[in-house]
C-alpha cells in the first residue's frame, strides 16, 4: 500500500471522529464569490469562522473504496476542542490523540500502537500535529492564513486562497465558501512523488449556531493507486461533560506503522 494511500487510510481512521444526540440542519450555500473583495478580507472571514466548542460526541459512518473492494462502518467519537480525540468501535478498538500522543489499541488482534506525529509528518512532508488533523475535521485550512503571503482568486464559485511562492516539496490550495467562510476543499500535490490528496466537504450542518462538516469525500492518489474515503456525520451534539477512558490492556503486541 503507498505511503498516501496509508496517510488516507490513517486519516480515516482519525476522522473516526463526530456525532450523537442533537437535531441539525443542512446548511444551504446561497452567497456567491466577489472577485472584488481582497485578500486580506477574504483571509480575515476564514479566520473568523472558526469553530468555537468545549466537545463534540457522536457517531460517523465511513466508507473506503478501494478499487472494487468497499467497506462501510460506524463508530463512536469524543473531542475536547484543542486537547483529545477519542475513538471507539464497540469498545474492541481504541485510539486517543493528543497534542503529544497518538495511540490505538485492538482487542480483535492484541495489537497497539503508541507514538506521536512523526510517522504522518514524514508521508506529507511537512509537520503535522494535533491541531492540523483537528482543523481538516472541522473544515478548517490546515495552515495558518496570512493575507501578506497569501493570494485569493475566485473559481467554481469558491474563494481559492494560495501560498504566494509554493512550497518546494509540495502545492497547496484552500477553497472556501463564500457563505460562511469554511473549507470547500483542500488540496495538496506532490509533483515529484506523483501524490495527490483532496479533502472535499461536499455539505455542511448547522448545530447550535456552528457550521460543521455533514460530508466529507476524501481522495487520494499516488503513482496510479486512489483510495476514495466517504464520511457522514450525524446527530452531532455539543458541550457535554466527557471522559476519554483509554488503557492499552497489557500482553498486546506492539507493532510499527
Amino acid at each position: 500500500m503507498f505511503k498516501t494511500i496509508k496517510f488516507a487510510v490513517f486519516f480515516a481512521a482519525l476522522a473516526i471522529l463526530f456525532s450523537s444526540c442533537n437535531a441539525s440542519k443542512t446548511v444551504t450555500s446561497s452567497a456567491t464569490a466577489d472577485p472584488s473583495i481582497k485578500t486580506k478580507q477574504v483571509v480575515n472571514a476564514v479566520n473568523t469562522a472558526e469553530t468555537e466548542f468545549k466537545t463534540l460526541v457522536g457517531k460517523l459512518k465511513i466508507e473506503t473504496i478501494n478499487g472494487d473492494k468497499s467497506q462501510s462502518t460506524s463508530v463512536s467519537f469524543r473531542m475536547e476542542k484543542d486537547k483529545t480525540i477519542w475513538i471507539s468501535k464497540l469498545g474492541l478498538v481504541k485510539a486517543i490523540i493528543t497534542q503529544d500522543r497518538v495511540a490505538f489499541y485492538n482487542k480483535l488482534d492484541n495489537t497497539y500502537f503508541d507514538g506521536d506525529f512523526s510517522y504522518l509528518s514524514n508521508l506529507v512532508g511537512t509537520e503535522l500535529d494535533f491541531f492540523k488533523v483537528q482543523n481538516i475535521l472541522l473544515g478548517q485550512p490546515i495552515l495558518a492564513l496570512d493575507a501578506k503571503t497569501y493570494n485569493s482568486s475566485v473559481a467554481d464559485n469558491s474563494y481559492i486562497l494560495s501560498p504566494k511562492q509554493q512550497l518546494e516539496l509540495y502545492e497547496i490550495f484552500f477553497l472556501m465558501n463564500p457563505s460562511h467562510f469554511k473549507s470547500n476543499s483542500q488540496q495538496i500535490s506532490q509533483t515529484k512523488e506523483k501524490r495527490f490528496l483532496q479533502i472535499d466537504y461536499l455539505s455542511y450542518q448547522k448545530v447550535k449556531q456552528l457550521n460543521i462538516p455533514e460530508n466529507i469525500k476524501i481522495l487520494a492518489v499516488e503513482d496510479g493507486s486512489e483510495l476514495q474515503i466517504n464520511l457522514e456525520l450525524k446527530s452531532l451534539d455539543l458541550d457535554k461533560d466527557l471522559s476519554f477512558p483509554f488503557e492499552i490492556p497489557s500482553g498486546y503486541e506492539l507493532i510499527k506503522l
